[in-house]
């Protein structure tokens, strides 16, 4: 009986200790807001947006005061509720995750266009906005059911739909927001709980928008197809540095694939945008990026996204797309608000700019360039421009823990100015083909490319042609780094160097797939196809087979066979003798000697490093 005794004092003392050490670690991870820079007082117009507690239509987010966000179940079943009860609205389907949720979008339309090809009749503009590619930034959901509410049955805003269509998706990477934790961004004010960055597979729907692995960015890519939405909205929160600005957006420059449209997205949405958000109380600003990585010291770059981007994409497929991104460290309500006003005001916008912007789309969708470039980097040769930016005081220290520079918020508004970096310049400029032909071998990279809306056909006799072929020699798994880790988004990318590049005169069998340039996603296509490209199939690894050696031979056989080539061929051996002399590392090797006359032997396999898909040269 003692010992029984004894044993439940023992596990009651544990227990006891275990609860109050739990309590401890509670307490420290819960005490976030300590953590964070602090917090600067705002009241705006915007606040006016919030209905009364006893709104019948009052939304889940303002019920809780606009510091929390429901989940999916309660969103959708609040939304259910809206659209029975406004005939210009309608709720479909657009896919299913990988969990097996459906990913809703509402259709609003004062028309009842409730199919691409009614809407398209109305000749209204359309306007596409998507929150919560990144779950846990979810401002958008709760400032987009708030704006539905008083387009339709609150009456507030119904003008909007009087000369503007609008699609909106309220959470895109639906598994992720039900991967729901107040630890989910430690770097965020608001909401209580959100969702998690990436789907179920860990998969980052906004590095997805070329080679469509996820279901979610699938699904949205059917929308630009299905829809042709003259402007789309990619509403995000930020992560890193401390500043005054709380909505900050942008396109993806003006010196990109689609000048026309940047430059309209700068000279015509930027300022109304601007306008409409400080008139509300907000305080808009460009999309910021500390240049060091850290504090505002050095400047801020001026960033060009890849096609992975959903501003890339809309870049490189001349589809107009603002990313929005708001300031992590300003509270929920404020950003939520903000959000609403800038959504607002863009449909406002498109009402009385839909004649300019698709003039814009029209003139980058036909321009057919003679050469692309495949991504950008700062120009290191040009002086950065000096610009005034609303900062907030900061001081470095020395991190006792980290060993190294820590910065410091003071929480106190600067002006100051700095250089802004443009990261404009070409890495690569490549000649654009007429055409790529990939083997039928690859068609699961063809399904993905017509995925895009991008014209495929396929051969049906052989096709005799001049053609440009790459191998690729110097190719290697790239580097992992701090932000790309090996694998990165469940693929090995590849690094593939600088390729050689051959003319030949070649026959494409029947089944080959002939892909033109000459269409309104040509450049699209290119960025796709082309090995240097770092959003191309080849450097996310699509093509890992073709770096595997699969027939041998053994030094029995090459030993004799090496000694004939040198008896019978004087050029040979001289180029053997000064490889002897110029390379120590070959001459002490046997394996690197005999491969060396191996790999011109017809022995070797002459597809080893050959990239498959051919250029067709332009006639010149």
């Amino acid at each position: 009986m003692r010992s029984r005794v004894t044993l439940f004092l023992l596990l009651f003392f544990a227990q006891t200790c275990a609860s109050t050490f739990a309590a401890g670690i509670e307490d420290v991870y819960s005490d976030t807001e300590s953590l964070l820079p602090p917090l600067r007082q705002w009241s705006g117009a915007s606040e006016s947006l919030i209905v009364a507690a006893d709104d019948p239509w009052i939304t889940p987010a303002e019920v809780m005061q606009l510091i929390a966000t429901p989940g999916y179940a309660e969103t959708m079943s609040w939304l259910r509720k809206l659209v029975n009860a406004s005939p210009e609205l309608e709720m479909v389907s657009i896919g299913r995750s990988l969990q097996g949720r459906d990913i809703w979008m509402v259709i609003a339309s004062a028309d009842k266009a409730f199919s691409a090809a009614a809407m398209k009749v109305t000749g209204k503009p359309l306007l596409l906005a998507h929150s919560g590619i990144h779950a846990g930034e979810i401002d958008g959901k709760d400032a987009g059911l708030m704006l539905l509410r008083d387009m339709t049955v609150a009456s507030r805003r119904s003008e909007l739909l009087a000369k503007a269509n609008f699609l909106f998706i309220p959470i895109l990477n639906v598994d992720g927001h039900e991967r729901t934790s107040a630890y989910n961004r430690i770097n965020q004010r608001g909401p209580v709980e959100m969702g998690w960055r990436t789907n179920a597979r860990n998969q980052n729907l906004n590095r997805d928008f070329t080679k469509l692995d996820t279901p979610g960015v699938r699904a949205l890519i059917r929308v630009f197809r299905q829809w042709q939405p003259d402007l789309y909205l990619d509403l995000h929160v930020t992560d890193g540095a401390d500043y005054q600005y709380d909505i900050t957006f942008g396109g993806n420059g003006r010196n990109g694939w689609s000048p026309a449209i940047g430059n309209w997205i700068e000279d015509v949405y930027r300022p109304a945008i601007n306008s409409a958000l400080v008139e509300n109380g907000h305080e808009p600003g460009g999309l910021i990026f500390a240049a060091n990585g850290m504090d505002m010291k050095d400047g801020v770059l001026s960033w060009s996204g890849d096609p992975r981007f959903s501003n890339g994409y809309g870049d490189a497929s001349h589809l107009p797309a603002i990313l929005v991104e708001n300031h992590s460290l300003k509270p929920y309500k404020r950003r939520v608000l903000g959000t609403y006003v800038l959504v607002a005001e863009t449909l406002e916008l498109l009402a009385r700019e839909k004649d300019s912007l698709r003039k814009a789309m029209v003139q980058d969708r036909k321009k057919r360039p003679q050469s692309i470039p495949l991504g950008f980097e700062r120009d290191s040769s040009a002086s950065a421009e000096m610009v005034s930016f609303k900062g907030i005081g900061s001081e470095r220290y020395q991190g006792e823990v980290s060993g190294g520079e820590v910065v410091r918020w003071t929480g106190q508004a600067v002006i100051e100015t700095i250089p802004e970096v443009l990261i404009g310049k070409p890495t690569t400029l490549i000649e654009t083909p007429a055409a790529y032909i990939v083997p039928q071998a690859w068609s699961d990279v063809v399904e993905r490319i017509a995925l895009h809306g991008i014209e495929v056909e396929q051969i049906d006799e052989p096709l005799n042609t001049r053609a440009e072929i790459y191998r690729l020699p110097g190719a290697v798994i790239a580097e992992p780094s701090d932000w790309t880790p090996n694998p990165f988004e469940g693929h090995i990318r590849i690094d593939p160097g600088e390729p050689d590049i051959q003319l030949i005169e070649t026959t494409f069998p029947v089944g080959s797939y002939r892909i033109s340039t000459d269409q309104p996603l040509g450049e699209l296509l290119v960025l796709m196809l082309e090995p240097q490209a770092p959003d191309s199939f080849l450097q996310w690894g699509f093509f890992l087979e073709i770096f595997t050696r699969t027939e041998y031979a053994e030094a029995y056989v090459l030993e004799p066979l090496a000694q004939k080539m040198l008896e019978n061929d004087a050029e040979l051996k001289n180029r053997f003798q000064q490889k002897l002399a110029s390379d120590e590392a070959f001459a002490g090797s046997q394996y690197q000697r005999l491969m060396w006359f191996y790999e011109q032997t017809p022995f070797y396999d002459k597809q080893y490093l050959v990239y498959p898909v051919a250029r067709i040269p332009r006639d010149r």
